[in-house]
């Protein structure tokens, strides 16, 4: 394994087995997302100010790919506006399915890069992605649980 794979694994165990932005957020928007394939399960939550995300956190239990995913997530959006936010969403997630065909994606996604391996395991794309379309689906005020199913 290369250095660089090498230390883009270690960010992710370190993320998977202590994610940031874990926990509650009382009075904020949430959403339940759901990977019945693996088994993972999180509840995503925002809290939105005039059309900023000024905190985002999220609970709940999952395989180190979709921990790491997910804290990596709510690192990433803190700050950006909704619609910042949905074109990050669009990226990353196109970046994981087509990862040679968004140029701009590597200096879009800044650290979010390191889960770019993941495209190459097929079953674990739904993984890394789950919290990503709980959050999309957030910003278009969906109720409904979301499923990678």
């Amino acid at each position: 394994m290369s250095s660089l794979n090498q230390l883009y694994h270690e960010v992710i165990v370190d993320h998977g087995r202590h994610p940031r932005n874990f926990g509650m957020l009382p009075d904020a928007k949430h959403l339940r997302g759901h990977n019945p394939l693996c088994g993972d399960e999180l509840m995503l939550y925002l809290k939105i100010e005039q059309g900023m995300i000024v905190e985002s956190r999220f609970d709940g239990q999952g395989c180190a790919i979709s921990m790491a995913s997910a804290s990596l997530m709510t690192q990433a959006i803190k700050g950006k506006t909704l619609a910042e936010a949905e074109i990050l969403f669009e990226h990353f997630h196109s970046f994981l399915i087509n990862p040679h065909e968004d140029a701009d994606a590597d200096a879009l996604l800044g650290k979010l890069v390191i889960l770019k391996g993941v495209s190459e395991y097929p079953s674990r794309i739904k993984c890394a992605t789950l919290a990503w379309h709980t959050l999309h689906a957030l910003l278009k005020n969906e109720h409904e649980p979301v499923s990678t199913e």
